[in-house]
């Protein structure tokens, strides 16, 4: 089955709020290993209105995956480059929706001239975005309570992740 991906409108917010909830509970289980608390912080702030601001954001570029006329998955990247959201339904995974959406984000960062993409991914994810060319850069506790694998990839040839870009991705502290 095919998907079409899309620029995200705030109509879908709901729908994309049910692919993050249940993306989060159901597939990064292994991360967050049913700790209510940890869920709780996760989730904190998957609603539909705040979905509909980060889509409504001038800031941000969103993607959804749609198949049959149902949203599937959800992106959205940041204007500073970060991939703050990649996230599926479970039951489209390893279908190809997840390498469409990431596929698309890459082409609109390049061409909005960013030389670089970020992401924090969870240990679920991470061969994910290894298999897609991103480069590990150590793990970074979430505010949420999880560990996450920050990841870069470079969009343009010789592109480096700078130091300060580093820090303000992973909000590390450097010696």
């Amino acid at each position: 089955m095919s998907f079409t991906i899309r620029p995200a409108v705030p109509q879908d917010a709901d729908a994309a709020c049910d692919v993050l909830r249940r993306s989060i509970r159901e597939c990064c289980e292994p991360d967050h290993r049913g700790d209510s608390a940890v869920l709780a912080a996760w989730l904190g702030n998957k609603t539909p209105q705040m979905v509909t601001s980060w889509f409504e954001s001038p800031t941000n570029v969103s993607l959804v995956a749609v198949r049959d006329g149902a949203v599937v998955g959800v992106a959205l990247l940041t204007g500073a480059g970060k991939l703050a959201l990649c996230y599926l339904l479970p039951e489209v995974l390893r279908q190809g929706a997840g390498k469409a959406l990431l596929a698309g984000m890459e082409e609109r960062a390049a061409a909005l001239g960013m030389k670089t993409m970020f992401l924090h991914s969870t240990f679920t994810a991470e061969g994910f975005f290894a298999a897609r060319g991103y480069r590990r850069d150590g793990n970074v506790r979430a505010p949420y309570g999880i560990d996450t694998v920050l990841f870069w990839k470079p969009l343009v040839e010789n592109a480096a992740a700078p130091d300060s870009q580093r820090k303000r991705f992973c909000n590390c502290n450097s010696a």
